[in-house]
């Protein structure tokens, strides 16, 4: 049985990714900064049963990922972004190398475009740079064969960001015009558990993953509020709120203005254009790799619920 060691696995995507590597078959190491956090979806009996193992271990700090692939064994790892590491995690992903891990899947972001240079993506579009960063350093030290990517789309729970408003009834909205695929994080977690247990599909190094459905921003908080039986009043903010919005919430001000620049558009094309030709491709990979359909944005409310509720 093979070991992986699964880096996050108190987040929805590496939870799944670690449940999901174990039920096909491989040992799994739950690298976490406080293995006493509880893990989503799994029990302590359920974590007993399924001989998963916990490990002290921080992305952030080279040498306990060192020792967790030493103690683990592991030749496979899940790891995700660390936002604000200087190196882009270059020594982190190093260690990971000199330790014996042979395989690395990454979460990375679909913003990176289709066959674009990966040091060529400039600093000023911040989320496609910090990701494109870390499969560069990937790349230089794995090699391009023996590690892959995973590219989703905007995430559904994008969407928690105004959940107050939504339990209130009143939605304050900059940036609804912006449109985004609403993947579920279970689907995504689901695709990187097989593919660090079992390795890609088709040869596939750079995997796009999508929801099933491209709607608004605002379109998407309607739809919530159709789901859970309310009608919901969304209010539109200027640029000028939107940028308090993300600085109150703690953004640094140079993101805080991307993201503002940024949400003033509809987003990448993720149709059939030159940018993102690769929508229905991303759609068909969560099919490919779970053998299910992608969760749509109103089943996942319908699971959710509870998290609208005062």
């Amino acid at each position: 049985m093979a070991s992986v060691l699964v880096f996050g696995p108190t987040g929805k995507v590496g939870s799944y990714a670690a449940r999901t590597a174990a039920d096909q078959g491989a040992k799994v190491w739950l690298a976490m900064r406080d293995t006493t956090k509880a893990i989503p979806g799994l029990t302590e009996d359920a974590e007993k049963a399924g001989g998963f193992q916990r490990v002290q271990a921080d992305l952030q700090k080279p040498e306990t990922v060192s020792e967790a692939v030493k103690v683990s064994g592991a030749k496979r790892a899940f790891i995700y972004l660390v936002h604000g590491a200087s190196d882009h995690q270059k020594a982190t992903i190093e260690a990971l190398k000199a330790a014996g891990v042979e395989f690395v899947v990454f979460l990375s972001s679909f913003t990176i475009l289709v066959n674009q240079g990966l040091r060529e993506i400039s600093p000023s579009d911040y989320i496609a740079y910090v990701h494109a960063q870390v499969e560069a350093n990937l790349e230089d030290t794995f090699g391009p064969d023996n590690y892959v990517a995973l590219r989703p789309g905007g995430f559904v729970t994008n969407l928690l960001a105004e959940r107050d408003g939504v339990v209130a009834g009143k939605v304050q909205l900059y940036g609804g015009i912006f449109e985004q695929d609403n993947i579920v994080p279970d689907d995504i977690g689901k695709v990187a558990g097989t593919v660090l247990a079992s390795g890609p599909r088709n040869g596939q190094k750079k995997v796009y993953l999508y929801g099933p459905q491209i709607r608004s921003i605002h379109d998407s908080y309607v739809e919530v509020g159709r789901v859970l039986g309310k009608d919901l009043e969304i209010i539109t903010l200027g640029p000028e709120d939107g940028l308090k919005k993300h600085l109150s919430r703690g953004m640094s001000e140079s993101v805080a203005k991307y993201m503002v620049a940024l949400a003033g558009t509809k987003g990448p094309d993720k149709g059939n254009g030159e940018r993102f030709p690769r929508y229905q491709e991303g759609v068909a990979n969560v099919q490919l790799y779970t053998g299910k359909p992608s969760t749509s944005l109103d089943d996942w409310v319908k699971q959710n619920k509870e998290i609208f509720k005062a």
